[in-house]
């Protein structure tokens, strides 16, 4: 029978470095000093009532039911009580930060910045010949082939085969600019000419351009961009000293 193994907190660190995580781990240490640091001087408290209420909401996302699902948790993830009640802490604290700084800054944003926020429905064809794409084009437009053929016979990949180039919602930002520029001025539906990009030749079919409306799911997402552009510029401004004494 195998020894057992006993993995220390240096193991842990060691590791960590090994993973080349650090940068990562301490841009999430800044971040969590610099919202509480800004919670305390914008006089933000915590009640003991949204505490518990945090607690709850963390327990259901985690699918912790039971006092033992939640020791389990915690052990598996080298958390004590304290520690729970850091992370509820925290969150709340990010969320009530976020409403102070910028809920009344979300509609000005938005309509300032509105056209980011549109999606569009689109499916996509990569190609590696452009003749071959361009014969495609043509052909879907004079209607000898219709884009599902196209996208059925030439995609590898099964389940976006099988979807007929399908690629869901997507914004602005989730395209390459020279994709955003010819998608967003499309006409649906509509095959668009083909276009070159580091992946290879694109042939596009835009089925639908997506007004945005501040509903409450976008108002969530344009306050996290707040935060997010917030949080960039509290990052310029602070000075990182490591200390792995």
């Amino acid at each position: 029978m195998s020894q057992p193994i006993t993995i220390t907190k240096e193991d842990i660190f060691q590791q960590v470095k090994l993973s080349c995580k650090i940068p990562e781990l301490v841009e999430q240490i800044v971040s969590r000093k610099i919202i509480l640091a800004a919670a305390e001087e914008a006089g933000i408290k915590v009640e003991t009532e949204e505490l518990q209420k945090g607690a709850d909401l963390l327990r259901l996302t985690n699918k912790l039911t039971s006092a033992d699902d939640t020791w389990k948790w915690l052990e598996k993830h080298g958390l004590s009580i304290d520690d729970f009640e850091q992370i509820v802490y925290t969150n709340i604290i990010i969320g009530k930060l976020s409403q102070h700084f910028f809920a009344d800054k979300i509609e000005p944003y938005f309509f300032e910045n509105q056209l980011n926020y549109a999606g569009v429905v689109m499916y996509e064809v990569v190609l590696d010949d452009e003749d071959l794409a361009l014969e495609l084009f043509y052909a879907i437009k004079e209607g000898e082939m219709s884009f599902y053929d196209v996208a059925h016979q030439y995609i590898q990949d099964v389940e976006l085969q099988r979807k007929g180039g399908y690629l869901g919602v997507l914004r602005r930002q989730d395209l390459k600019g020279e994709i955003s520029a010819a998608v967003f001025a499309a006409k649906p539906p509509q095959v668009i000419k083909p276009i070159i990009t580091s992946k290879g030749v694109n042939l596009i079919f835009v089925e639908e351009i997506i007004e945005p409306k501040l509903d409450d799911k976008l108002r969530q997402q344009i306050l996290s961009d707040l935060v997010l552009i917030w949080m960039k510029e509290q990052f310029n401004q602070v000075a990182i000293n490591l200390d792995f004494a």
